[in-house]
């Protein structure tokens, strides 16, 4: 199963409703806020790698108060 770990910015002040929509997502498995260089990092499972772009780009990216992204695929 196709996995991810996409590592988050958020606008200052959104950070708890950012990790609380991504809660949200069926497909974000986990998400958590973090301290240093990103704000959060959420854990993305799908059952096909098409899909889990998607659900990267149309729902995880749209998420109100996020600013920037960087996906990390897993191998």
């Amino acid at each position: 199963m196709p996995l991810a770990f996409v590592l988050i910015n958020a606008e200052v002040g959104s950070e708890e409703q950012v990790v609380k929509e991504l809660r949200e997502i069926d497909n974000v498995k986990e998400a958590h806020l973090v301290y240093g260089v990103y704000d959060l990092i959420a854990k993305v499972e799908a059952e096909a790698m098409d899909k889990l772009k998607d659900v990267i780009a149309q729902e995880v990216r749209r998420v109100t108060g996020i600013r920037s992204t960087l996906t990390l695929l897993v191998q």
